[in-house]
């Protein structure tokens, strides 16, 4: 993400039956009501959102099927939840919020559900078995609403409504805002979005377009996103595009939507999209999705623009800067995603510091002398060296310092172990958790691994002291 510039029972009878077995066998009756069903938990176990994601299964494929109608602001969806069960369950959880459920079902079974806050608990008419697959479809509607507050740079995020559609960028807490799911990227998933709007309006997602076609008065767009994706990254962004598809000069697809407000910008978004995936390619390793490009939507209100999976979303103000910003971080962030929201310097630092990578490989400015930059610019009684990068808390984890001084961080690894060790530890890096999750005690144990050296004096200075570092 970047800031817009300049500017996430079993019945009774069984029981009776199960402890009775027990005391016959002679084992304990603890030991065999712990292998017994119990309701999953209701949060993921982060403590910047304790609330997000659900205990007692893994998501493994989101089914999405929605319907918006821009004059009224109203959606409408269906939701084929698909997961295993990783213990016995007899009921679990579904993040969303806001919306009206009207029914639930598990494998096609009705299910019973209740509402309590952001939370729709189900309970299943047969407990599930651990390992078991099953499929939840929830149907739902209503009037979604962005989330606001100072999170992401004090702008609203989420579901917004634009002037001709509706404008989705959903990190780090909103996607549970337009969908029913485990809203946490450390449960990622692959997904099918079909999304139905007015004729005229287009309905750009993630991964790859498989159908678009005219139903009476209505467009349906259908994506597949075939690699595993965390549920902020989830896009159904509608309106006027004008599209642009080929090929990057590397062979990657590319399609780009433009709304023709933003026709004439001051950046050839297609252009930059198609040189950056391709030098990010070389640097980073082989790039991690089916299709890369863009979404460029007249939305001046959202004061950030987002690392959308597979096609960024820029909100109206956008440049070169952003969208290698934003390119990096699908490597950064989409394929290697956090483990808990407080390590989202590997995400953010990460993308800065590909920006200062990016004017080095234009020539106009060192990495270095970016540092330098950032560094001499910054007193030493700004609050910006007071935040702990690597746990900066929830309502500051998009803070300046987690961007510049993770930034930072790495530039100053760079120059400790130098560029062949530094640019193998990227590559080794985006592979080694290559559509899946880590954190910053993984980096810091790989770089280590990758330089031979010891480096948690430096990572502690440079991330998690307060106070400006003195440069030696």
């Amino acid at each position: 993400m970047a800031p817009s510039r300049p500017a996430r029972l079993l019945g009774t009878a069984l029981a009776v039956l199960s402890v009775s077995a027990c005391l016959i066998s002679g084992a304990p009756a603890s030991a065999v009501a712990s292998h017994g069903p119990k309701p999953g938990a209701p949060g993921i176990g982060d403590p910047y959102f304790p609330q997000l994601g659900n205990g007692g299964y893994d998501v493994g494929h989101y089914g999405l099927d929605v319907s918006y109608d821009p004059a009224s602001d109203r959606l409408d969806g269906r939701a084929a939840v698909t997961a295993r069960a990783n213990q016995n369950l007899s009921s679990f959880d579904l993040d969303l919020q806001q919306l009206t459920v009207t029914s639930v079902s598990v494998d096609g079974k009705p299910a019973r559900f209740t509402r309590s806050g952001d939370e729709i608990v189900i309970t299943p008419r047969h407990a599930l078995r651990k390992g078991q697959e099953f499929t939840t479809t929830v149907v739902y509607g209503g009037v979604p609403e962005p989330l606001t507050g100072p999170i992401v740079f004090g702008s609203n995020y989420g579901w917004m409504k634009t002037t001709d559609g509706v404008f989705v960028a959903c990190e780090p807490n909103a996607a549970s805002t337009w969908f029913p799911g485990s809203d946490h990227p450390a449960d990622k998933a692959t997904f099918d979005i079909r999304i139905s709007a007015p004729k005229g309006l287009k309905g750009v997602s993630n991964g790859v377009l498989t159908s678009q076609y005219d139903k009476g008065s209505r467009t349906v767009s259908t994506w597949r996103e075939s690699r595993p994706m965390a549920t902020y990254l989830a896009t159904a962004t509608i309106g006027k595009f004008d599209v642009r598809t080929g090929t990057t000069p590397g062979g990657i697809p590319i399609y780009v939507a433009t709304d023709p407000v933003l026709a004439n910008g001051p950046v050839d978004v297609y252009a930059v999209t198609a040189e950056a995936t391709d030098y990010w390619s070389q640097v980073f390793g082989r790039y991690p999705f089916e299709e890369t490009g863009a979404i460029v939507d007249d939305m001046p209100e959202a004061g950030f623009s987002l690392e959308v999976q597979s096609k960024p979303a820029y909100s109206a103000v956008r440049s070169e800067s952003t969208i290698v910003h934003e390119l990096a971080h699908q490597w950064f962030g989409d394929s290697v995603s956090v483990e808990q929201w407080k390590d989202i310097w590997l995400n953010e630092g990460f993308a800065t510091y590909a920006q200062w990578l990016w004017t080095e490989h234009r020539g106009t400015r060192s990495a270095h002398d970016a540092f330098l930059a950032a560094y001499n610019g910054r007193p030493a009684t700004a609050a910006f060296w007071q935040i702990d990068v690597a746990d900066p808390q929830r309502d500051t984890m998009f803070a300046d310092a987690v961007y510049t001084r993770g930034a930072m961080t790495l530039e100053m690894l760079r120059e400790k172990i130098g560029d062949a060790a530094f640019f193998k530890l990227l590559k080794t890096w985006t592979s080694q958790h290559r559509y899946g999750n880590a954190n910053t005690a993984q980096f810091i144990a790989l770089a280590e691994k990758v330089s031979g050296q010891q480096l948690d004096d430096l990572f502690g200075t440079w991330l998690s002291t307060k106070g400006k570092p003195t440069l030696t």
